[in-house]
Formats: C-alpha cells, sequence, structure tokens
C-alpha cells in the first residue's frame, strides 16, 4: 500500500518503510552471491573467478538503471508529497520512455564493447571465455534490470517498501533453485548461471510493473497528465544523471581496481571475489536504507516539512548502526570460514588474501554506513553537488591508493588498506554537508508528530 511518510513519529514511521526494504537488498544480494556460490561450488574456482570478474563490469549498466531508480524515485516521493498527482504520473511515464531509449543504447554499446572491456582489465586467458559468456547473457536482460529498478524506485516514492520486498524474495529464492539445476542437471557452467538470473530477473520484473501501473491507474488526477514531459524529464535528469556519473565513475574505479587485482593472479582474484560479495551485501544494504531515507526527505521535503528530516537522519544511523554490529563481528571474526561458502578446494593464496580484506574493513562499517545515511539526505533534498563531492573523494582515494599500496610489500594487503581511508574522509564530507544545510537552519521536528 501507498504511505505517506510525512506524519506520525519520525523515527517509527521510518524504520517501518526502511525494515522491508532491507530485507528485499538481503534476497537481490542472493541473486549474485547465488551466482558466485554455485558457480564456484559446482563449476570450480576459475568459474567464481570469471562471474566475480564480470561483475565489475556489469556494475556500470547498474549504475546507470540506479540513476534512473533514483532520479524517478526522488522526483515521484518530492510530488507525492505536494499531493500533486498529476505531475507525479507524468514523472512516471516520462522515466519508462527516456529509460527504453539509455537501455537500448546501453545494450548495444555493452555487446560490442565486452570483450575490450575484459581486455582492459587483464583478464586472465584463464577465465577470459567465461567472463564473456557470463557479461553477454546478462547484457540481453538488461531491459530486465532497469525496469525493475524503476519500478521499485517508484513503489518506494509512494511510501511502499513491503510489494518490492515479495518480489525480489520469490524471485531470489527462484534463482538459487534455476541456479542449481542448470549447472548441475544440464551441466551448463557459467552460462547456466547467467541463464538463471536472466529468466527470474525477467518475471520479476515483468510483475513489478505490471503491479506497479494498476497502482498508478488507482490514483484520482484533476488533470489528464502528459505522457512524456521535456520539462519533466530535466528535472528527473538533475537527480539522475549525478546519481548516474556517481556510480559509473565508482564502476569504473571499481574494473580499475579490478584490474589491479588481477595482475596478482587467478588465486587472489577468487579470494576477492568471494570476499567481495560479502562486502557487497553489506554496503548494499546501507545503500539502500540511504535509498529509503532519500525517499523519507524528498516527501517531507516535499510537503513543506524540513523539520522532521533532521529526526530521519538520526533515527537511519541507529538503524544501520544496529545492522553493522552483527556483519562486523562475522566478517572480523569468522570472514575466513566464510569463504567457503564459496569455494570448495580454495587456494591458499585465495583464502589468505579474501579473509584479509574483510578484517580490514569489517570494523570501518560503522563509518561507511554514517556516509551513506547522509547521503540520502542530501540526495532526496537534491543537494546533489554535494553527494557528488564525497562521493567522487571517496572513490579518488580508493583508487589512488589501491595503486600505490600494491606496488610495495603490502602487494594485495596494500588494495584492501584503501577502501578504509577512502570512506572515512567522504564520512567526514558527507556528514558535514548534511549539518551545514539542516542541523542548524530547521528546529527539532517534535511539532510534527502526531
Amino acid at each position: 500500500m501507498n504511505k505517506d511518510l510525512t506524519t506520525g513519529e519520525p523515527q517509527k514511521v521510518l524504520w517501518q518503510f526502511c525494515l522491508p526494504l532491507f530485507g528485499s537488498i538481503i534476497f537481490q544480494q542472493l541473486y549474485n552471491i547465488a551466482d558466485s556460490l554455485i558457480a564456484g561450488k559446482f563449476v570450480g574456482e576459475h568459474a567464481l573467478a570469471a562471474v566475480g570478474n564480470s561483475y565489475e563490469i556489469t556494475l556500470i549498466f547498474i549504475a546507470f538503471a540506479f540513476g534512473c531508480n533514483i532520479g524517478c524515485s526522488v522526483t515521484v516521493s518530492q510530488l507525492f508529497g505536494a499531493k500533486d498527482f498529476s505531475r507525479m504520473k507524468t514523472a512516471v511515464s516520462t522515466t519508462f520512455i527516456a529509460g527504453a531509449s539509455l537501455v537500448a543504447i546501453l545494450m548495444a554499446a555493452g555487446l560490442a564493447g565486452s570483450e575490450s572491456l575484459l581486455l582492459l582489465i587483464n583478464t586472465p586467458a584463464e577465465v577470459f571465455s567465461d567472463s564473456r559468456l557470463y557479461l553477454q547473457i546478462y547484457i540481453w536482460g538488461l531491459p530486465f534490470v532497469f525496469f525493475y529498478n524503476i519500478a521499485t524506485g517508484i513503489f518506494s516514492a509512494m511510501g511502499d517498501s513491503r510489494t518490492p520486498f515479495v518480489f525480489l524474495a520469490a524471485s531470489s529464492l527462484s534463482n538459487i533453485v534455476m541456479d542449481i539445476w542448470f549447472v548441475t542437471v544440464f551441466h551448463m557452467g557459467v552460462a547456466g548461471v547467467a541463464w538463471a538470473t536472466f529468466l527470474c530477473q525477467g518475471i520479476s520484473c515483468i510483475l513489478a510493473i505490471t503491479v506497479v501501473l494498476k497502482r498508478l491507474k488507482g490514483i484520482p488526477v484533476t488533470e489528464t497528465p502528459q505522457l512524456f514531459s521535456f520539462k519533466m524529464l530535466g528535472r528527473i535528469a538533475m537527480i539522475a544523471v549525478p546519481s548516474i556519473l556517481q556510480q559509473s565513475f565508482i564502476s569504473v574505479g571499481n574494473i580499475i581496481i579490478q584490474g589491479i587485482i588481477n595482475s596478482f593472479g587467478p588465486g587472489v582474484m577468487a579470494g576477492y571475489s568471494a570476499a567481495i560479495k560479502l562486502n557487497n551485501l553489506v554496503i548494499t544494504s546501507f545503500t539502500t536504507i540511504g535509498n529509503g531515507i532519500s525517499n523519507f526527505s524528498a516527501q517531507n521535503l516535499g510537503a513543506g516539512r524540513p523539520a522532521r528530516i533532521r529526526d530521519g537522519f538520526r533515527a537511519g544511523i541507529r538503524l544501520v548502526w544496529m545492522i553493522c554490529l552483527p556483519f562486523s563481528a562475522a566478517y572480523f571474526l569468522a570472514g575466513k570460514n566464510l569463504l567457503y561458502l564459496f569455494l570448495t578446494e580454495p587456494s591458499g593464496e585465495a583464502l589468505s588474501s579474501g579473509s584479509m580484506l574483510l578484517r580490514i574493513i569489517a570494523p570501518f562499517y560503522f563509518v561507511v554506513s554514517a556516509k551513506l545515511v547522509a547521503d540520502g539526505v542530501l540526495r532526496g533534498t537534491s543537494r546533489m553537488r554535494d553527494f557528488m563531492t564525497a562521493t567522487f573523494t571517496d572513490l579518488i582515494l580508493r583508487v589512488v591508493l589501491a595503486f600505490c599500496l600494491s606496488k610495495t610489500k603490502l602487494g594485495s594487503t596494500g588494495i584492501w588498506c584503501a577502501w578504509p581511508i577512502g570512506w572515512t574522509v567522504a564520512a567526514g564530507l558527507s556528514i558535514f554537508f548534511y549539518y551545514r544545510q539542516f542541523y542548524r537552519r530547521f528546529p527539532a521536528a517534535d511539532q510534527y508528530r502526531k
């Protein structure tokens, strides 16, 4: 159901909204974790390295889908909070049309350039063929990735975080079953892993689009909404383009880092691939909570209640730090054991490199989570310049330090040390920008608790 986030006690409202989002991202990550787990367990270490290697390139495409999601979601949230339903529907249809054009361009570019991208990141010959196959199948499924992300952004914008959770839970569990079926019964190897994901994402996308269109049809409007508006596209683009650039540069940075990692050989690649899946589960959870805070902030800004955003920020910090505790402890104390989820007979190099990465970054989840909560507020209130400044600082530091430190006696461990440094500096910037914009300008939100 649609939910108004502009009334009620802010912490209760935000937590009720964000907890299903957290559940959704757990199941979303099961897609990639299942691919890596099944590839590593049933095909081999090289298959795991191939899936992990291709994953870094797929993040470029996900960056565009994420940008469309955020641009549409923030705009729709602001219009939903302002009860401007006609223009809200125009924002949705405009995003769908623009998104279809964008995904066609990306598919053409991706299919033509996938081999060159794999060569660019120094993909070893042992995993090149499987990496290319996985990547090309993934690219054919881009329309599903795009439109599913847009649909979930619309649900969240209207205060509904439960419907996407139901779709993702069913789809992710089906993906695990199909992964195992295609790999163990049909012996399709890496291709089976890719096709299982393709089919499950397709089904969830179609269902999500169907429900969101039905939901929008039931919202009454006073005037007929436009099917497409260049003015509305410009408003969406003001949020979407910086988000796309941010995610794209992060993806490019990750590809550069992947290239540095690849120079250490398949063992370090496999260890990194397994560890980064565990790390991404946590980071994506924080990012999703941040997206929920963006929706909360956008609705309240649209409704003319910016003071509630302060309470939303504090509630978000408490929520993400509760999530940090078990993950930080598990990764720091038992990271090596968790790597066995992905590796049947891992080499000593794969285990040592993967466990070292987890031990180095796990204590800093409290830092990066605070950054992502502040980023959620900045994004939801259209403070995109501040948001991008903090994000690019993190990226540049991590890439430069990864390159420099990997050339020292630290070797691959030097790459892992770049993460906490970048996170810490960027978190300081994001929180500073938040306090400068909101903490002093608006009083406490007690007056809005109803």
